[in-house]
């Protein structure tokens, strides 16, 4: 199985951030721009948070606030869990799986590097999956 390591390799290392003074307004414009379902925060180059489709409909659909009025640093989540680049994929999909998350931040010490998705994760294995396959095909091929 790979690590983290290797999906932000095929990735890469692109980290789209939002200020916690931005409004959500302007992060899910960011959001729709970019085909991104979150946003990493932060504030003056330090991670702070994390922004996501689901604090948006959390934090301010359900509580009636004003998406042009509203601050990230109001309703992102703080402290989100995060994995380092030496993680095992299966590891990441365990803890996405029990935690019921969808986005990691990955850090190397205290330096964010990237983020990682379970579309990250389930395309990583597809395409491992899919690999192992075709090197048993051609093995048996070889054999017959």
């Amino acid at each position: 199985m790979g690590t983290v390591r290797h999906i932000l390799q095929q990735k890469g290392h692109d980290i789209l951030s939002v200020d916690p003074n931005a409004t959500v307004f302007s992060a899910l414009e960011l959001m729709v721009e970019k085909n991104v379902g979150a946003l990493l925060v932060m504030d003056q180059g330090n991670f702070v948070g994390i922004f996501t489709e689901r604090d948006y409909a959390r934090k301010v659909i359900l509580k009636g606030k004003a998406s042009k009025e509203t601050l990230i640093k109001e309703i992102m989540s703080e402290h989100p869990l995060t994995v380092t680049p030496n993680e095992t994929v299966e590891d990441c999909m365990k803890l996405m799986t029990q935690k019921f998350i969808r986005h990691l931040p990955v850090m190397e010490e205290t330096k964010l590097v990237g983020l990682i998705s379970i579309g990250d994760i389930v395309k990583y294995i597809i395409e491992e999956q899919k690999f192992i396959i075709d090197n048993l095909e051609h093995y048996i091929a070889g054999q017959v």
